[in-house]
């Protein structure tokens, strides 16, 4: 592998390792009042079926062992956090909910595609090309998740709900991977992150533009600021949770 290619896609690694691990308060929140409150299970459901298929894509591609190795460690990450979600969710339906979820998506659909690749396509080239078809289309769909919260951040004119350093480094996570897809040649790689790099400024210049709106508000209904002031309610971390998720 170029040494080039080889220290952008550490660098790579390294990004997307923060953003696996930025749930942990979450999660430690969830551990200590033994509820999954207002969470969703589907954002950590499915990231962890894009991990196994980039997983999938990193040890069937040859030189694909850093794409390999970050989501093999995603999958551990979100396997936990699924398994929290199973342990503590806050009442019957929602553990059915994700039971449900993670029967269909991780197992099931991962299953699938293994199988087809596996025993019904012949040809390294064509395993690679169906897996890396399948891994783009749904980074695709997780980079454009976050669209939702640049909805509710222009109309509630606010950024609570777009924390920064989660858009700052999946802003860079996307740009990384997709300089180092490009200099692999690596089109399935390339393209969602190149949008998720695109999304990224987006959401970046729209934190700009709201980020001292909400201080402005608080100034004109008199709030008063105190040390519980900088937490988000449930509602509003759930919100965000669920627009979390993009990776490799």
């Amino acid at each position: 592998m170029d040494s080039t290619l080889f220290i952008i896609g550490i660098i790579g690694n390294i990004i997307s390792v923060l953003v696996f691990v930025s749930p942990i308060p979450t999660f430690w929140r969830i551990v200590r009042s033994k509820s999954t409150e207002d969470f969703e299970p589907a954002p950590y459901v499915l990231t962890l079926l894009n991990s196994l298929l980039w997983f999938y894509y990193g040890v069937t591609k040859p030189d694909g062992l850093l794409v390999a190795t970050v989501n093999g460690f995603g999958a551990v990450m979100e396997t936990i956090y699924v398994v929290l979600f199973l342990v503590y969710a806050a009442d019957h339906a929602a553990r059915v909910k994700t039971a449900k979820l993670v029967a269909i998506l991780d197992i099931g659909f991962f299953g699938l595609v293994f199988a087809a690749t596996t025993f019904a396509i012949d040809g390294l080239d064509m395993k690679i090309t169906i897996i890396g078809i399948i891994c783009a289309c749904l980074n695709v769909f997780m980079y454009g998740s976050p669209l939702a919260a640049v909805r509710t951040v222009i109309a509630t004119r606010s950024v609570e709900y777009m924390p920064f350093f989660l858009s700052f480094f999946l802003f860079l996570n996307g740009g990384v991977w997709a300089t180092y897809a490009l200099l692999d040649r690596d089109v399935f790689l390339g393209v969602p992150n190149g949008i998720g790099f695109f999304l990224g400024i987006i959401q970046l210049v729209i934190y700009a533009v709201y980020k001292n709106s909400r201080v402005k508000s608080q100034s004109n209904d008199e709030a008063t600021y105190d040390g519980s002031a900088s937490l988000l309610s449930s509602d509003a971390r759930g919100h965000g949770e669920k627009n979390a998720f993009r990776f490799v």
